[in-house]
């Protein structure tokens, strides 16, 4: 099995397996911010004109992969939100993972895979082929706003794979098809080195250094933004100040200015502002909750149509806007959030991948992603990577990692002579 050649290069200096892509999609960041008073801005990066509409109409099919990938993303949301905790996710990334591996998915599996993904009826024809187009259209929209998109599909040495599922994963994602010894150390050193490489540095080991002996396939999206903001924040302006916390304690940031017009909305749940990059065909919405309604109350109480609403709704506003300037790393495993959502099968033995691979027993082990983020007067960087492992079933597994029972015994006459229950493991 060969590799596949990238169709483009990603960031600043070509990278195999990326594609430059200008995203509009289900990728949304709640941030907090306050208004008040500050100095004027130091303008828009030079030499960028304003981008008012995409090249061409999108298609029926375009328009209900992008209302998919918003609901996905809100689902998501409400599913991975605690309390308290920070949160980065790439609904987009993870989308495109799972939608590389629902092409190796059948019965309902398949199903439960379409519905959590929020395709509705869509065929799989029609789904790859949006997703392709969509690519297509979106490159270079932009070219003040720098993406790599990359998608990848590494596979244990020898393993059987079928032909139509490796046509579907390169044609419809561009996907890089690699086959490695997964036994060798320097396989792992591979995969992590392609996902650094097309994420700019900012996403390291999505996989172990040592391959688990089950793993038999790892499905991978990378994907990298960074776009200077329309209208730059001047550093002279930024201040340390408190940034009040739900729980009513404080903690001190670098809070940035901004004093100009901007799309602007309030109602009684929150003030929007969307804040431009680059020729403004992409922006950051900042959500800022009102004073009575804590960040998680909502979090909850968005959906993908009133978000809709909400992307409707904005007037150009003289305001100033204060925001940290802040770098975040995350990371979650993405399992319990999708089964929530409907995507059970997959995980255990119930899964039907059988379109993947002609061998029996494959199922999905973990859904990971790992991102990064910094916002800060210049601009945005953000980077993300989602990883689908598929393993091969040793049979019956059993996997002590929850309260058990024990008991020692003499087999021959049958005597117990110890009885016990591990409740919380002490430290051995």
């Amino acid at each position: 099995m060969t590799e596949a050649r990238a169709s483009a290069s990603g960031c600043p200096r070509a990278r195999s397996g990326a594609r430059r892509l200008r995203f509009i999609g289900p990728w949304t960041v709640l941030l907090l911010a306050a208004a008040g008073c500050g100095e004027s801005p130091t303008g828009p990066p030079g030499g960028v004109d304003e981008i008012t509409r995409l090249p061409r109409a999108l298609g029926a099919a375009e328009v209900e992969i992008i209302g998919a990938g918003n609901r996905f993303a809100f689902h998501l949301l409400a599913q991975a939100n605690h309390p308290g905790d920070n949160l980065f996710l790439s609904p987009f990334s993870a989308s495109m993972a799972l939608g590389m591996t629902m092409n190796g998915a059948a019965g309902e599996t398949w199903s439960q895979m379409r519905d959590v993904l929020g395709f509705g009826a869509l065929a799989e024809d029609e789904i790859n082929a949006a997703y392709a187009s969509l690519m297509e259209l979106l490159v270079g929209l932009d070219p003040a706003v720098e993406t790599a998109v990359g998608n990848s599909v590494w596979i244990r040495q020898g393993f059987p794979v079928h032909a139509d599922f490796l046509t579907r994963v390169r044609r419809s994602f561009e996907a890089e098809v690699v086959e490695l010894d997964f036994a060798n150390p320097s396989a792992s050193a591979r995969i992590n080195e392609w996902v650094k490489a097309v994420t700019n540095g900012r996403i390291e080991d999505i996989v172990p250094a040592v391959i688990p002996g089950g793993v038999v396939m790892y499905l991978i999206n990378a994907i990298y933004f960074k776009a200077p903001w329309t209208f730059r924040f001047d550093p002279s302006d930024t201040r340390t100040e408190r940034f009040h916390l739900d729980d009513g304690s404080t903690q001190t940031v670098p809070l940035m200015t901004l004093r100009r017009d901007l799309p602007y909305q309030e109602n009684d749940r929150f003030q929007a502002v969307d804040l431009p990059y680059g020729g403004s065909a992409f922006s950051m919405t900042v959500l800022l909750p009102a004073p009575d309604v804590s960040v998680d109350d909502l979090a909850a109480s968005l959906d993908a149509a009133q978000w809709e609403d909400i992307a409707d709704s904005f007037d150009d506003t003289d305001l100033t806007l204060f925001l940290p300037r802040f770098r975040m790393a995350y990371e979650r495993t993405l399992n319990d959030d999708l089964s929530a959502l409907g995507m059970v099968d997959a995980f255990d033995h119930r899964a039907d991948l059988t379109r993947l691979s002609p061998a029996g027993g494959l199922w999905i082990s973990s859904v990971r992603q790992k991102s990064w983020v910094e916002v800060n007067e210049e601009g945005t960087e953000a980077a993300a990577a989602t990883v689908v492992t598929v393993v091969e079933s040793a049979g019956h597994v059993v996997r002590a990692d929850r309260p058990f029972l024990f008991f020692i015994r003499e087999r021959l006459s049958g005597t117990i002579l110890f009885a016990g229950k591990v409740a919380s493991p002490p430290a051995g």
